[in-house]
């Protein structure tokens, strides 16, 4: 975890082709909403898949590692062989 004004910021997450990356955002209560995105593929076939959650978070941290938890959820149950 890096520090950075105040704000712990995580790092990416890589789980195979996929990059995970927590991007926490304050609002305008003073709290934090969550949201993650969800990377993979390189140059002009790149997607990024950008989930928002609609609990709010009173910390940054807090709100940044719940988005790393659900995208590391979603990376896994999308790579969940049947």
């Amino acid at each position: 975890m890096i520090q950075n004004n105040n704000f712990s910021l995580l790092s990416p997450v890589t789980m195979g082709k996929y990059r995970i990356a927590a991007c926490p955002q304050p609002l305008t209560s003073g709290r934090f909403g969550a949201q993650v995105s969800i990377a993979s593929g390189s140059g002009s076939a790149t997607t990024d898949r950008v989930m928002r959650f609609c609990d709010d978070f009173s910390t940054h941290d807090a709100a940044a590692h719940y988005a790393l938890a659900q995208g590391i959820d979603w990376v896994h149950a999308k790579t969940r062989t049947h």
